[in-house]
C-alpha cells in the first residue's frame, strides 16, 4: 500500500483524483492486505544480487520472494530477479 500512495504522489499510477483516505483503505477488500516488514525481509535484501539500486524496491523483491507472492510492477530491472511479477 506504501508503494501505491507514493506513486500516487508522484503521479505516476492513473488512479481517480477523488481517491481519499477512506476509498483508498477500501483497497484492502479487494484482496490487498498489508504485509509488514519483517527482520527476515530485510536480511534477505542482502543477498539480492544488484540488479535494481532502490532499497525500497529491493525490500519489495526480498518480500516477494520470501513469502512466495507475485510482485506487481512495471519495472523491467525486477524482472531480472527470481520473483514471479505481474503487470
Amino acid at each position: 500500500m506504501c508503494e501505491i500512495a507514493i506513486k500516487l504522489s508522484m503521479n505516476k499510477l492513473p488512479l481517480p483524483s477523488d481517491l481519499d483516505q477512506d476509498k483508498f483503505a477500501t483497497l484492502a477488500g479487494t484482496g490487498f492486505h498489508a504485509l509488514p516488514v519483517t527482520l527476515q525481509h530485510a536480511y534477505a535484501v542482502r543477498h539480492l544480487p544488484w540488479h535494481h539500486r532502490d532499497p525500497f524496491d529491493r525490500l519489495l523483491v526480498a518480500q516477494s520472494q520470501l513469502e512466495g507472492m507475485k510482485l506487481i510492477t512495471n519495472d523491467e530491472r525486477l524482472r531480472h530477479y527470481e520473483v514471479d511479477t505481474l503487470w
